[in-house]
């Protein structure tokens, strides 16, 4: 099929901007909350975070970039219900100007206000929203991907004038206008275009490809399970498809550097074998695709739900000669089924997703002979001490990204491992990425489930005391492990 690129956008993405207007007529109306959740869905670490009022059902995503300029035009569908009577509802949004917001097909009144880390967009409808039903909101906007935010960008870009997304754990909105919050989990379409000599990328399956008269590509996919913003993983770059398929025949679809297929084919032909390996220990692996995305406009390793996004720094050999870059691969993809699939319910459970990572990476490298897990778990435990002082415990942490939750969150799951055995462990860890595969969880969600699987009501005080305590308890096996002063 033979169209014009910009036919894929709506009307309303390519009008003129409007004046933003102030909130309708509906904003006092008897029984109806004008702002729900405008000051955020309460996360303990993200308090602005989200809002409230509504849950969304599926986003469509219609994104027409331009690289170099790194301009883009795009239209956003979020198909919704209300959670309460609403007269107005808020999305949250960084940096973009607003075109057009229609719900339910009919015009909306909308006005943009700054929040703590990015905007509010405030949607007053023609007509009230009943707590019950659903509803449509079509967003048209445009805007920059290196303009100024209000907050940090989740824009990452290469060598090549394109860019890649790398969104956690707060910045989906400088994408699109959501609802920015781990704890509200949609299914997704998305519809990208990427010009001549260039590739799009997207979570999920590449459902169909539109020629355009002009040379460029609309890519569709389409991704059938759940997946919260912050998992977000878009791209238009200058790479190459390659493909393959799982020891059980999940489709696998990787993108390398264009030009670097050689040097990042054997790296990512690895990935079967990790599946194999994790699969082993959590049963099927929760999504319909996997991939690894290897782009120089990234350093770090993001799990974005079906394609890990991954920096092409990684790929070195240790001092020597082993390829433990492999960790981060089965660190990354770990997380498909804890974080991606169960999802934590707000940021300060964020342990559930690190811990198991950093858990089980440390395990693959054990196992192939390129680390000692005792001496990592060992180490971890004399600095934690401290860390807790200053950072919070694992369940508790009072930032984002320090090592209670990462080393800190592993430890816990080793000190559970020597308390029940190796046997029951498998079962309590096996069994909760199935029990709660697509759910949003807590740690009082992992308590319960570990004190149910192992049969042992002595595991609630225990785990409440190395997930909240403000010390370190004994670590099992080990009375010779002490905290440094």
């Amino acid at each position: 099929m033979t169209t014009s690129r910009r036919a894929f956008l709506t009307k309303a993405a390519v009008a003129a901007a409007i004046t933003v207007p102030v909130l309708g007529s509906h904003a006092g109306a008897a029984g109806f909350d004008p702002r729900p959740g405008s000051d955020g869905v309460g996360d303990p670490l993200f308090p602005t975070l989200g809002n409230g009022g509504y849950q969304v059902v599926h986003y469509d995503l219609t994104f027409d970039f331009t690289p170099v300029t790194y301009d883009f035009t795009a239209v956003v569908k979020l198909n919704a219900q209300a959670t309460q009577d609403l007269s107005a509802f808020n999305l949250d949004t960084d940096g973009h100007t607003i075109d057009s917001i229609t719900v339910n097909g009919r015009d909306a009144s909308h006005a943009l206000s700054l929040g703590q880390s990015g905007q509010e967009l405030t949607v007053t409808p023609e007509a009230p929203l009943h707590k019950g039903a659903p509803f449509d909101v079509t967003v048209a906007y445009r805007g920059n991907g290196k303009a100024p935010r209000a907050g940090l960008t989740g824009w990452r870009f290469g060598s090549d004038g394109g860019f890649a997304s790398a969104v956690q754990s707060s910045r989906a909105d400088t994408f699109l206008p959501c609802n920015d919050t781990p704890s509200d989990k949609a299914t997704w379409t998305f519809h990208i275009s990427a010009p001549e000599g260039y590739v799009a990328a997207a979570n999920g399956v590449l459902t169909g490809k539109d020629k355009c008269a002009d040379g460029s590509t609309v890519w569709h996919f389409a991704l059938r399970e759940r997946m919260p913003t912050e998992l977000l993983g878009i791209a238009v770059v200058k790479g190459t498809y390659l493909y393959g398929t799982s020891h059980t025949g999940l489709p696998l679809r990787h993108i390398v550097p264009q030009g670097q297929e050689d040097k990042y084919a054997p790296i990512v032909a690895r990935t079967p074998d990790h599946l194999a390996w994790l699969e082993g220990k959590f049963g099927r692996y929760p999504f319909s695709v996997y991939g690894v995305h290897i782009y120089d406009g990234y350093t770090d390793a993001l799990e974005n739900t079906t394609l890990t996004l991954m920096g092409a720094n990684w790929f070195k050999l240790s001092t020597d000669g082993n390829p433990t870059y492999e960790n981060t691969m089965v660190h990354e993809l770990t997380h498909q089924w804890f974080g991606d699939s169960v999802t934590p319910n707000d940021w300060q459970q964020a342990w559930l997703n690190e811990g198991p990572a950093v858990y089980y990476a440390a395990l693959y490298s054990e196992e192939r002979g390129w680390s000692v897990m005792a001496d990592k778990m060992k180490a971890t435990y004399a600095k934690l001490d401290a860390i807790r002082a200053t950072d919070g415990p694992p369940g508790l942490p009072k930032a984002l990204g320090g090592t209670n939750i990462y080393d800190g969150g592993a430890l816990v799951l080793c000190a559970l491992q020597l308390h029940v055995g190796q046997q029951k462990f498998d079962r309590i860890m096996g069994l909760w990425p199935r029990r709660f595969k697509d759910r949003t969880v807590t740690s009082e969600d992992f308590i319960t489930h570990a004190v149910t699987v192992a049969g042992d009501r002595s595991l609630d005080p225990f785990l409440r005391d190395w997930l909240f305590g403000a010390k370190n308890p004994p670590m099992p096996g080990h009375p010779d492990w002490t905290a440094t002063a």
